[in-house]
């Protein structure tokens, strides 16, 4: 992380009064942006990327499948399973023995779709 300089900071102190009306109010409150946050939060973590997007390709996986795809333990996809759906990520559903996992709804992947097109506009 770059330290802060006197260049990154304003050298005087003035709150353009226009600028904060026209945009506070379109800024989330932090109980939302909390939300949001941890959202992200959920998403940090290269297996859990991995999941998401075998999830947004298959559709839905059992546990042992999503396992093999991305090359991890039952135990620790499963873990990375309940973060994901404790976040509201992605939902399940038991057939018998058997735990069906599934992105909650589209926006998941295409959220992650738009960060995976930022990454690839950053190496050029």
């Amino acid at each position: 992380m770059e330290s802060r300089t006197a260049a990154d900071t304003c050298e005087i102190r003035i709150i353009h009064a226009d600028r904060v009306a026209a945009t506070a109010p379109r800024i989330p409150d932090k109980e939302r942006a909390g939300r949001l946050a941890a959202g992200f939060q959920a998403l940090a973590d290269p297996g859990r990327i991995r999941i998401i997007y075998a999830l947004a390709d298959a559709g839905e996986l059992c546990v042992c499948d999503l396992a093999a795809i991305v090359d991890a333990s039952e135990s620790a996809t499963s873990h990375q399973l309940r973060i994901l759906r404790e976040r509201g990520l992605v939902t399940f559903r038991k057939d018998g023995r058997i735990a069906y996992y599934r992105l909650t709804d589209d926006h998941v992947a295409t959220m992650l779709d738009m960060a995976a097109d930022h990454d690839l506009h950053e190496d050029r």
